[in-house]
Order: C-alpha cells, then sequence, then structure tokens
C-alpha cells in the first residue's frame, strides 16, 4: 500500500509528512526552471539558493503566492517532485492531505485539489491550515472551549477561534513574512538609495528584526547596489530602523488578530482570556511579536513549541486517524 502524506504547501517552505514516520521533508517552495527547454533544473535548498543568482535563461520562482497557486503546471510539477523524494511513486498511489490557508477561494482550492490529484494521488483532501496549526500546537480542538491561533506564514497570516471541532470567527489577511521582508528592502532603498534583493532583506530581519524594542539591540551591515552609480555599496541599518520598517505588516498582523477577538461570542471570548492566544508559523518567531500582540490585545500569548512545523504536525495527526477526523476536513475530496 502507498503511504499516505500530509503537505504544508507553504508559500516560503513546503514540509511534508509521511504517515506512520513523520517529518520527511523540510524546504523552500522554490524551484528553479530552464525557459528555453521547460525542464525543472532544482527544488528546494538548492532552487532557494539560485534566488538573484541565476543567468537570464533559468529563473528561480516561489509557485505559491499568499498561500495560493499562482502557476498551476509548476505547482503539478513541484508536487510531483516532492511524491518522489519522499519514496511513495514506487509503492502506488498514495491519499495525500494538503492544508491550505482558510482566505482562498473555492477555485482556488479546487486548483489545489487537481494540481496534487495531476501529481499522482489516489485522493486530494483539503485541512484549513488554522484548524492544523491549532492540532500541532496540542489545542483541544474538540473540546466546547475557545482557543484563539494565529499562524504567520510567508504569504498569509491567519487568525482563528476554533471550539468543537470548527472555526467559529476567523480573519485571513496576505500580510506575512514575505511583506516583512519587502518592508526592509523598501526602506533600505529609500533611505540609502540602495537596492538589495529579498534573500539579503530576509537576512536582516532575522539578525535584528523585531516587533517590540529589545535589550541590546545592535546594527547590521548591509551590502547591495548603489542607485546613481550602479556599483556595490555596503551601509548600516540599525534594529530600531528595521522595527519602524516593519511597523505597517507587523501593525496589519496585529490589528487582525484584535479585530477576530472582537468578533468572538462572549463565552468563548473568556476562554480566550484564560487560556491566551497561541502564535504558530515561521514569521511568528519575530523578536517581540509576543508582546507587541499581548500589549494590543491585553491577552497572554504563548509560542508554539515548534512554529514551523506545528501546521503540517496538525496534518500528519488528521492523516493518522483520516477516517475518525474526516470532519475536520475542508470540502469533499478530489479523487483520481
Amino acid at each position: 500500500m502507498a503511504r499516505d502524506l500530509a503537505i504544508d504547501l507553504g508559500t516560503a517552505n513546503t514540509l511534508v509528512y509521511v504517515r506512520g514516520r513523520g517529518v520527511q521533508l523540510d524546504q523552500p517552495t522554490v524551484i528553479a526552471i530552464n525557459q528555453r527547454s521547460g525542464d525543472i533544473l532544482a527544488m528546494g535548498d538548492e532552487a532557494y539558493n539560485m534566488i538573484g543568482r541565476t543567468p537570464g535563461h533559468i529563473v528561480a520562482v516561489r509557485p505559491m503566492r499568499g498561500g495560493a497557486i499562482s502557476d498551476f503546471d509548476t505547482t503539478a510539477r513541484l508536487l510531483r517532485m516532492l511524491l518522489e523524494r519522499v519514496g511513495t511513486g514506487r509503492m502506488g498511489r498514495p491519499r495525500v492531505l494538503v492544508c491550505v490557508p482558510s482566505a482562498i477561494t473555492e477555485v482556488e482550492r479546487r486548483a489545489v485539489q487537481e494540481a496534487t490529484v495531476q501529481a499522482g494521488a489516489r485522493a486530494a483532501y483539503l485541512l484549513e491550515e488554522p484548524m492544523s496549526a491549532a492540532i500541532g500546537a496540542g489545542l483541544p480542538v474538540h473540546e466546547p472551549t475557545g482557543h484563539l491561533v494565529v499562524d504567520v506564514g510567508g504569504g498569509t497570516t491567519e487568525v482563528a477561534c476554533i471550539s468543537l471541532g470548527g472555526i467559529v470567527a476567523a480573519k485571513a489577511i496576505r500580510v506575512a513574512g514575505f511583506d516583512m521582508d519587502a518592508a526592509i528592502a523598501t526602506h533600505v532603498r529609500r533611505e540609502y538609495a540602495v537596492v538589495i534583493g529579498e534573500r539579503t532583506a530576509e537576512q536582516v530581519k532575522l539578525a535584528v528584526g523585531s516587533a517590540w524594542p529589545q535589550p541590546g539591540e545592535s546594527g547590521i551591515e548591509v551590502t547591495g547596489r548603489e542607485l546613481a552609480t550602479g556599483l556595490p555599496k555596503t551601509v548600516r541599518v540599525t534594529a530600531a530602523e528595521v522595527r519602524e520598517a516593519l511597523a505597517e505588516p507587523v501593525g496589519q498582523i496585529v490589528q487582525a488578530v484584535v479585530t477576530t477577538l472582537a468578533e468572538v461570542p462572549p463565552e468563548l471570548a473568556g476562554d480566550v482570556l484564560d487560556k491566551g492566544i497561541y502564535l504558530t508559523g515561521g514569521a511568528s518567531m519575530l523578536r517581540g511579536l509576543e508582546a507587541r500582540v499581548a500589549h494590543e490585545a491585553q491577552v497572554a500569548v504563548h509560542q508554539a513549541e515548534a512554529p514551523l512545523a506545528c501546521v503540517v504536525l496538525g496534518a500528519g495527526h488528521v492523516l493518522e486517524d483520516l477516517d475518525e477526523l474526516a470532519p475536520l476536513l475542508a470540502g469533499q475530496p478530489a479523487r483520481r
């Protein structure tokens, strides 16, 4: 029998959980394509290292944007490569559970299912990311108590209040980690007339980025291309500057939390006040984000144990008992 898979097909990273084996793959959602021949040259870490460094006929692309498929054919090929890489192709067709943002449209959901079936799945199931993240964070989603989960990924931020195995109130915005990187690149260009790439912007965010003042803050030297001369130039950027640059995307994420909290029914709002808010997703690890959300929402905030893997671990938990936990799935499965 083919081993069933759960895939967190994120805008930034793709994680694959193999039933009975756990997480078997964790790679950036990037593929490098030779535009002359149409061949895929690399995927994951290898393709990520090519971003901004390729000759004209080779492009390193992210086939997912804002949690939705931006290029159907490329995504189907990426999924096929994932299935081959985790070694399920030799064992027949697996059932595949794919995590999707709750914000995507019905058309986008069907596109994910069709791409998964086209890649070789026997059946494609969908699970909404906030539900998956809550399960992965170890929250008792079936109990009649409210739990507020904030999943900050690369392309989308999802806030959801979950009770009795369903989403009671939710808000999803297409503002997340990549928007933070773009805000840093824009700031450096505007203030220093220096252009930096998305990888450099991400390195700045990881090194000194924050959402709330931190003790012992320092700066970082950033190298890019000077607009006036086109020559390489190095400038020093302070942590306070980077925090100011991140103010808009971080503010939108915090506002989404506050708005969702205001829509939660009073009984469940009491539960959230008692238990706190749970942060998951890679971009939720931004320094000071916990403190900023706690200050604005006036509720305690906890970081999940494995924020990057929360979504795929939750999907893996559902996959291990798919028939029993089928009511948690979004819509009907697509079959070959």
